[in-house]
């Protein structure tokens, strides 16, 4: 059997952009993939603590260092910018390697998303 476990985790990041003409996903800065393990193309999971939507897509790498959030396409929709956003990653393990797997956490300054140490 396997089950599905949060396996990365942005908490509390700014949305900076939202581009309602291009093709869809979400661009974040890459600093911010790397911290949490998070990988180009794969699927996330947002949640938008103002509205309460919740929806998912997938990644595409922001400029490093910018600090970039950009929800593209009809993800547009679901928020503005300045929202705060949750940003989730979840991996398929087995339940006995989930007793002991540790997501990656990263809590980025709310308004400049850059990684706090």
């Amino acid at each position: 059997m396997q089950i599905e476990v949060l396996k990365s985790k942005l908490h509390c990041v700014r949305v900076t952009e939202a581009n309602l003409n291009y093709m869809g996903s979400i661009t974040i800065d890459e600093d911010l993939m790397d911290a949490v393990g998070i990988i180009a193309g794969e699927r996330v999971y947002i949640v938008n603590n103002n509205n309460g939507e919740r929806f998912d897509t997938y990644v595409i790498k922001g400029e490093r260092g910018s600090g970039c959030i950009c929800l593209n396409g009809a993800a547009a929709r679901k928020v503005q910018v300045g929202d705060i956003v949750i940003i989730m990653a979840y991996a398929t393990i087995t339940p006995e390697e989930a007793r002991t797997f540790q997501p990656q956490i990263v809590f980025p300054d709310q308004n400049t998303n850059k990684i706090v140490r």
